[in-house]
């Protein structure tokens, strides 16, 4: 297990010196070990530092998962730059508005990616370069950063709205790699199957976490789920970090029993696991130790739960991580008793720098830490609504932006779903609120799963919720929107529900 060392280094330092001779990376291009991961990472800085940028500039990459695409979060800040990474995913139109706002003054690329872009999109100040120009040479010696500097810029989804740009430190990303790689006790006989983008704060700790302790990742851009059972088979992983609509795929597709057994280790962040998943993974791969995990961008990650406790409490997001400070906090700041709900306030050093450009949007989520934190300084305020219970326990309730208020009640979306998804009438869901002239809002549910189950749905929760909590409108479809980190797309839904 890695040692919780509170000291925070620059990022760059994270490959273990220790572990010089063992495999680093495993790709389409080989092996590489930490001694080459190493030589690597210098060269890349290097190579970075020739293009005339100046300290604090802003780097993007818009690429797959590459060899380049690993190198790079640590790369760029050990050349004294901030990197951008943009999601592959992403279209023109997205990338424009992300290299337009975090001013960057490099792109870094593939031929086919930037063949898309049109004029306009590229900033006048921002040059181009693909990712087949860099040319290894000498190797830049590790970062002298100070822990505050600013290291990257990882621009949110954008489900609220145009993507902003949340400002993480070298102290930020290092502290975060020491405490996943602590509790979920990684060494360096693991190997990440990286398949989410490292675009996303989850996706590139997926790097950073496993480098910490040792351990070896095998980057992948799958298309289906199928090719998530192959690469495991095929690279011997033993270490899955995914998000709820994935986990779906997965566990509604066949895996070879041996191939089930080599997963050692689930996490699942980016949206609350619901009790039937938890059940479908658990049996799926009994072998696995699953950690439901809580988090947001602007503190990276707050609770998590061990996995000799998700039987017992399914529902739960866990406690605290390691370097975190969790409060469940009433709306005057005072706390909020056990079994009451209150929002989910995170302090700590893990709390980001604010949104970057944004010094409005900063003041609203980075305000001070309550008066009975532990931590003093900033705080995310999370806007989430969660209940600790008498063991400490956290249970997520929703989003203070997505609840729903019916005939003067405010309704979790989340309850519904969870209600929904119990009884295997759907395989996802998703509830908002529409405009309804009596109510003030109505429930609508957008579905996947056969409508010919609708009338034992509609039945079942008469019998489980009350009257102001049964929805009034059902939409089956067969497959439901996904953004760019592969969540449910619920902001894309609401809007074309209430539209």
């Amino acid at each position: 297990m890695v040692a919780l060392d509170p000291v925070p280094r620059p990022i760059d330092h994270l490959p273990r010196r220790g572990a010089a001779a063992a495999a680093a990376i495993v790709d389409a291009g080989g092996t590489l070990d930490f001694a080459g991961l190493e030589r690597a990472v210098g060269a890349l800085a290097a190579w970075l530092a020739r293009q005339g940028l100046r300290p604090g500039d802003r780097v993007a990459s818009w690429l797959p998962k590459t060899r380049t695409a690993c190198l790079m979060p640590l790369a760029a800040p050990r050349a004294g730059l901030v990197h951008v990474p943009v999601n592959p995913l992403l279209k023109r139109a997205q990338v424009a508005h992300i290299l337009a706002d975090s001013g960057a003054a490099l792109l870094l690329t593939q031929p086919a990616r930037a063949a898309t872009l049109s004029a306009g999109d590229v900033p006048a100040e921002c040059t181009v370069l693909l990712e087949e120009q860099v040319i290894a040479g000498d190797a830049m010696p590790p970062s002298a950063a100070a822990p505050d500097a600013l290291a990257a810029i990882l621009y949110t989804s954008g489900s609220t709205g145009r993507p902003k740009g949340v400002m993480l430190s070298h102290a930020n990303l290092w502290l975060g790699a020491i405490s996943v790689a602590h509790y979920l006790k990684l060494s360096p006989a693991d190997r990440t199957l990286c398949v989410l983008p490292f675009s996303f704060d989850y996706g590139q700790n997926q790097l950073f976490s496993s480098w910490a302790a040792g351990a070896s990742v095998a980057p992948l851009d799958y298309l289906t789920a199928r090719d998530v059972v192959k690469a495991v088979a095929r690279t011997g992983a033993t270490t899955l970090a995914g998000v709820p609509p994935l986990w779906l795929q997965l566990v509604e597709t066949e895996w070879p029993a041996e191939t089930a057994a080599m997963l050692r280790r689930l996490t699942n962040s980016g949206g609350a696991l619901t009790v039937p998943l938890v059940r479908a993974l658990r049996a799926r791969f009994p072998a696995a130790d699953l950690y439901p995990m809580y988090g947001l961008t602007e503190a990276f990650r707050s609770t998590y739960l061990a996995p000799e406790m998700v039987d017992a409490h399914p529902e739960s997001i866990g406690r605290a991580i390691p370097f975190a400070e969790i409060l469940v906090v009433r709306a005057d700041g005072s706390a909020a008793d056990a079994g009451e709900p209150g929002e989910l306030v995170h302090a700590g050093p893990l709390v980001a720098q604010g949104y970057w450009r944004d010094a409005a949007r900063t003041a609203e989520r980075f305000r001070p830490a309550p008066a009975h934190a532990t931590s003093g300084g900033t705080a995310v305020w999370s806007g989430d609504t969660v209940v600790r219970d008498a063991d400490g326990l956290l249970r997520f309730v929703g989003r203070e932006d997505e609840m729903i208020k019916s005939a003067g009640n405010r309704i979790s979306p989340t309850e519904i779903e969870e209600a929904v998804l119990r009884g295997g009438e759907a395989a996802e869901v998703v509830a908002v609120g529409v405009p309804d002239a009596r109510l003030g809002q109505a429930i609508a549910l957008v579905l996947r799963g056969d409508a010919a189950a609708e009338e034992d749905l509609r039945a079942r929760l008469r019998a489980e919720l009350p009257n102001f909590m049964q929805p009034a409108r059902y939409d089956w479809r067969t497959d439901l929107p996904r953004n760019a980190n592969g969540k449910l797309d619920r902001a894309a839904l609401k809007k074309e529900l209430t539209s």
